[in-house]
């Protein structure tokens, strides 16, 4: 299997591209390798500067710690997604994790969910990342970043000069989006 990388607008997170659906789950970040249940996610976190691994559809986005070189932690990263799918492996992750049921949701609620789907997630998801809705409240998005989005630095840019305006845009009640920092 060829894995491609693809640079991302943060410096410190690399998108990793196997050329096939690796996930049947919903996107998420994974930061902690004791409570997670994928040996290869496991290892990649145990990579000495790894800091988390961000799972997409068909990419994985993995984050660094800024005083690691990527060219001593890239090739290691690719040998282990290479022997996971070797081994016979077919998906990373199988089940979807998704406890957000748009049910439960006010009108303006899915309103913003459904520009964020639509118009946002798939802009972030090339650059191996992702936005999850979280609150609404007087006016206010709270929204988490994750993968290639934690921690970039021109994520407040994005944030504020892009998602920002395109909710405004769409839905006139919105006044402020403000990204909640990761646990």
């Amino acid at each position: 299997m060829f894995i491609q990388t693809q640079k991302t607008p943060n410096p410190n997170s690399l998108k990793f591209l196997p050329g096939k659906k690796i996930s049947s789950a919903d996107p998420m970040e994974f930061t902690n390798k004791e409570k997670n249940e994928s040996p290869l996610l496991r290892n990649i976190l145990s990579i000495d500067g790894v800091e988390s691994v961000f799972l997409g559809s068909d990419f994985l986005s993995v984050n660094k710690k800024e005083n690691v070189d990527w060219e001593d932690i890239k090739h290691i990263v690719i040998s282990l997604i290479n022997e996971f799918f070797d081994e016979g492996n077919e998906l990373i992750i199988h089940k979807n994790s998704s406890n957000q049921s748009k049910d439960n949701y006010e009108d303006i609620e899915k309103k913003i969910i459904y520009v964020l789907e639509t118009k946002v997630k798939p802009a972030v998801a090339n650059d191996g990342g992702d936005i999850k809705f979280l609150d609404y409240k007087d006016g206010i998005v709270k929204v988490k970043l994750q993968g290639s989005c934690s921690g970039c630095p021109s994520a407040t840019i994005t944030l504020k000069q892009g998602v920002q305006n395109l909710l405004k845009h769409y839905i006139p009640d919105i006044k402020q989006v403000e990204a909640v920092a990761n646990d």
